[in-house]
């Protein structure tokens, strides 16, 4: 199933900022900071990531729902939205 870029800008953005989450980590273990700060930033951008997944889940659910015949596709992500949790 397409769905369209517009309507994961939210998913995307977020995306975005985890990207730069990682990078700072990456830059974190570098300088050999606190082990503590480093999992508070691994820790942030996980449920950043997870959230990202659920957005793109929930609205290839939505599509489908809009969709006759799409039993196929909702098992499909279903399975996805578990494979989240």
């Amino acid at each position: 199933m397409q769905i369209d870029p517009s309507e994961l800008k939210a998913a995307r953005d977020r995306l975005v900022r985890v990207q730069g989450q990682i990078g700072g980590i990456i830059k974190m273990l570098d300088e050999g900071r606190d082990c503590t700060d480093l999992l508070t930033q691994l820790s942030a951008a996980s449920t950043a990531l997870s959230r990202a997944g659920f957005m793109v889940v929930a609205t290839g659910m939505a599509k489908c729902a809009q969709t006759p015949n799409s039993e196929e596709q909702q098992k499909a992500l279903e399975k996805a939205f578990m494979s989240l949790a």
